[in-house]
């Protein structure tokens, strides 16, 4: 950031200006902060001020579909693009709804973490992941190896991402750990040329998971950041930086903006985060999303569309209440799931039979629940994958039946959607990357909507009849 004083008369006015706009937007911020769950959810940092002052009394956040932004003069213009004060100069920089949007999944990512957050709303999920990676990716020196940990339980963009992007293009170690329940695997791989670990959890789609306190307690003692890609869990199960974690993206697509009409990423962090990466950037450890916006975020493009940000925001609103419903359906499909002798396998971090149940339990859990007992809720999330028995051309049939479930590369939709991911979201990946990664061909991946569970077991069933 610039220092204002090096600047003329005309530009600190609109400095001293901008100061006051920022103290009621932390007084705002303040109220939020005492608000439970949903409340952020619905208001984030939409007030009854800013929407008599700036948008006409709007009780909704306004859509600003503009490019750009006019200033009033030439001091402002200057102030603005030296940072100095808050401006939406350009929508590939800001722009006001998805301002709104990254606060409200700031304050919904550090809800109840005892710490601060900030956000930076993408394009997409990818968008949100390469973000979130590339600037710990800058060689320090000329000759210097670096690397990074994964686990390798990842959505195949991701794997794609990281083995074929980073590691064969630009020569970076990429180490993928198989069994990330397992700290020793983490342990293994990490060393002083490690520049961040790497965990999906959930994984999508065979429901990995690891012990995130101790992973990023690890991460922590090696002086790196730990990034959790927390898709399928949202804020409204699990929350990472709770927990450790430094950096938690998003692929607001899913879960998150379940209504289906909207591509998007969004990449939260707490502040600090941890790195030993030398930047001489204010804000490159203070507030690590923030940094990425002003600067990579700003030089790369990979800005949010204000339509599908408003989509996303409006589908936030009712995140918890949500995720409470397709968990439940989810849970019970599942259960159904494990009684059928077509099946061989299911994998549902919300059966008590499955390897992984025990850890999950520990860190899924429906925030602002109850059980009676002043005990949280635990809940598994909208997504299971299931094993066809026989050869693969068993689970094409299967698949191929159903008459209600869409057949879709899509996960986290309000309508329950299937894929087989060896031959879609990880095709790409190989037969040996999926085998380590425990991705088979007899694996059918099904994301369970608000339908009535009943009628989702009533197609499986007639869809399994095939065989």
């Amino acid at each position: 950031m610039s220092d204002a004083k090096t600047y003329g008369p005309g530009v600190q006015k609109y400095v001293e200006e901008a100061k006051t706009l920022c103290r009621e937007r932390d007084a705002q911020l303040a109220l939020a902060k005492q608000w439970k769950f949903d409340t952020i959810a619905v208001h984030g940092l939409y007030s009854l001020e800013e929407a008599y002052k700036r948008n006409q009394g709007a009780i909704i956040e306004p859509l600003y579909l503009s490019t750009s932004q006019s200033y009033r003069d030439s001091d402002e213009l200057e102030a603005a693009l030296a940072y100095l004060i808050p401006t939406w100069c350009y929508t590939r920089i800001a722009n006001p709804t998805t301002y709104y949007l990254e606060w409200a999944l700031a304050l919904l990512e550090g809800y109840r973490t005892g710490g601060d957050t900030s956000c930076c709303v993408t394009a997409s999920g990818m968008a949100a992941i390469a973000q979130s990676i590339d600037p710990f990716l800058v060689k320090q020196k000329d000759g210097e190896k670096i690397n990074f940990v994964s686990c390798i339980q990842v959505y195949g963009g991701t794997f794609q991402l990281f083995n074929i992007r980073r590691g064969q293009e630009r020569g970076i170690d990429v180490r993928w750990v198989v069994h990330p329940e397992d700290i020793e695997s983490w342990k293994a791989r990490i060393d002083e040329n490690t520049r961040f670990v790497y965990m999906e959890a959930p994984s999508n789609p065979q429901q990995s998971f690891c012990d995130i306190k101790a992973v990023a307690d690890l991460a922590h003692q090696w002086g790196i950041p730990f990034i959790v890609d927390a898709t399928c869990a949202t804020p409204a199960l699990m929350r990472p930086i709770a927990h450790g974690a430094d950096i938690v993206v998003h692929s607001l697509t899913k879960s998150i903006t379940a209504g289906g009409m909207a591509i998007g990423g969004a990449l939260i962090s707490r502040r600090p985060i941890t790195t030993k990466i030398v930047n001489d950037h204010p804000l490159f450890k203070a507030s690590f999303a923030e940094y990425v916006k002003f600067l990579p975020y700003r030089d790369n493009g990979p800005a949010a569309s204000p339509v599908n940000a408003m989509f996303a925001l409006n589908d936030l609103r009712t995140l918890r209440s949500r995720m409470d419903l397709v968990s439940r359906n989810c849970q019970t499909v599942a259960e159904w799931l494990k009684t059928q002798s077509k099946v061989y396998q299911v994998d549902y971090l919300g059966l008590p039979g499955d390897r992984l149940h025990g850890l999950a339990k520990g860190y899924m859990k429906l925030v602002d629940s109850d059980d009676g007992a002043g005990l949280p809720l635990n809940r598994y999330g909208h997504l299971m994958s299931f094993r066809v028995d026989g050869p693969p051309a068993n689970a094409r049939k299967v698949f191929d039946g159903f008459k209600m479930i869409y057949r879709a590369t899509d996960l986290g939709r309000i309508k329950s959607v299937a894929t087989i991911p060896a031959i879609s979201t990880h095709q790409q990946q190989g037969e040996e990357a999926r085998r380590m990664a425990d991705v088979p061909p007899q694996l059918i991946r099904l994301c369970v909507g608000a339908e009535d569970p009943s009628d989702v077991i009533a197609d499986l069933e007639q869809a399994l009849k095939a065989l």
